[in-house]
């Protein structure tokens, strides 16, 4: 299975960035470095980010679109809606990954398994080293004045040095 691995999301207000590493890998085997894990949908409205198996995350992300824009726009009716799709379809409960999604207002981490959460906080991570960018990323947004970008970028770096899943091929995505 192909996995993607380290993404990280950052607020200050309304202000979100979110960051994702290059890296995919096949067991333990890198298989490409500069894959784009993070993007946004609905014209730059809202961010995402995914872990886990490439191809399942491409397939919820094309799923969320959609139901983002049948909820026009509302990430929470958007993401209720995927992630009961996601874990009641017997084609899609078999998909692998895990999604952060941001707009202005609020971060999501969606699952397989039901869970639509909004993590506390202004940091969010998931992925083989979001433990290691969630840990820096608060860090560095409790004692730097750094904007969300800044952190979010220094917090996949840092979570590259110590994961083996992770890379410093780093793609940021911001709502300003």
């Amino acid at each position: 299975m192909f996995e993607g691995t380290t993404i990280v999301c950052v607020r200050n207000g309304s202000r979100v960035a979110m960051a994702g590493d290059g890296q995919v890998t096949l067991g333990s085997q890198v298989i490409k470095s500069g894959a784009r894990k993070v993007r946004t949908l609905l014209g730059g409205k809202i961010l995402t980010g995914f872990a886990g198996s490439t191809a399942d995350a491409m397939t919820l992300l094309e799923k969320f679109e959609d139901c983002l824009e049948q909820e026009k726009g509302d990430l929470m009716k958007g993401a209720v809606k995927l992630v009961r799709e996601w874990r009641l379809d017997k084609a899609l409960r078999r998909l692998e990954a895990m999604m952060l999604a941001a707009n202005h207002e609020m971060t999501l981490l969606l699952s397989g398994a039901g869970d639509v959460l909004e993590p506390e906080g202004d940091v969010a991570a998931i992925g083989s080293g979001g433990g290691f960018a969630l840990a820096a990323g608060r860090a560095l947004r409790e004692s730097t004045d750094k904007s969300p970008e800044e952190i979010a970028r220094r917090s996949i770096e840092l979570a590259s040095e110590i994961c083996i899943y992770t890379n410093k091929n780093i793609i940021v995505e911001v709502l300003n």
